[in-house]
């Protein structure tokens, strides 16, 4: 705990009791008692700087159950008794971190907003459209990420991870309504206007239009059929 100063002046002048001094068994620096922090359960001391640097450092590393920093000591710090040495930013940090831990690791997932990243419950509804509690924007629960709505989530989802962006999609969009046709080998969108089946492709692959198989020639493998060089396939 941390003494008041009344309490510093009523130990200063009590010859029954120790020196108004102490030693930090963390920074091994002689301390006014008054900066004496005791831990829940165990003996150690230590200055309250010393304590707020240590629950920081734990937080830092995903720690939120903190315990003595003496190996083997069975001392457990608690926020609300270390609430009136920590900065505000820290204690709140606390609170949210042993929140999130009561949160089994398959039913939480982040805001996707990165100036948010709220900590969100996925309740295995079968909820799309949902709107973050904290930012109020919308986003895709069950893709978890902004909402898509120029795209369905399985289509989304058969995406490559650097064609997520809302650009991207509403590419995808505008390439479904068109019926375009995407290169098996560079993934790059191709237009047919006219002529037959058997498509080249600018970085050399050549592949049917109607399936979008890889071909050799005008026989389409997967179709199994041949195509009209002057026109559709038959």
């Amino acid at each position: 705990m941390v003494y008041s100063d009344d309490e510093v002046q009523i130990l200063e002048s009590n010859p029954n009791v120790p020196p108004a001094k102490f030693t930090c068994e963390i920074c091994c620096d002689e301390k006014n008692r008054s900066r004496l922090f005791r831990i829940n359960g165990c003996s150690h001391s230590y200055c309250s700087d010393c304590v707020s640097t240590y629950v920081d450092s734990k937080l830092q590393d995903n720690v939120s159950q903190i315990r003595c920093p003496v190996p083997g000591c069975g001392g457990l710090l608690d926020p609300l008794h270390c609430r009136p040495i920590l900065p505000k930013a820290v204690f709140d940090r606390w609170g949210d971190a042993l929140c999130e831990a009561m949160i089994q690791a398959l039913e939480k997932f982040y805001c996707p907003f990165k100036d948010c990243s709220a900590l969100l419950v996925d309740e295995k509804a079968e909820i799309e459209e949902s709107e973050c509690p904290g930012c109020r924007r919308l986003f895709c629960a069950k893709c978890q990420v902004p909402w898509h709505s120029e795209i369905s989530c399985s289509d989304f989802q058969k995406l490559n991870l650097n064609e997520r962006q809302r650009e991207d999609i509403q590419m995808m969009s505008l390439a479904q309504g068109k019926e375009w046709k995407r290169c098996p080998n560079c993934r790059i969108f191709v237009e047919r206007i006219s002529g037959c089946g058997f498509m080249s492709c600018r970085c050399g692959c050549t592949f049917c239009y109607t399936c979008g198989a890889p071909a050799k020639d005008h026989l389409c493998p997967k179709c199994g059929q041949l195509t009209d060089i002057f026109g559709d396939m038959f």
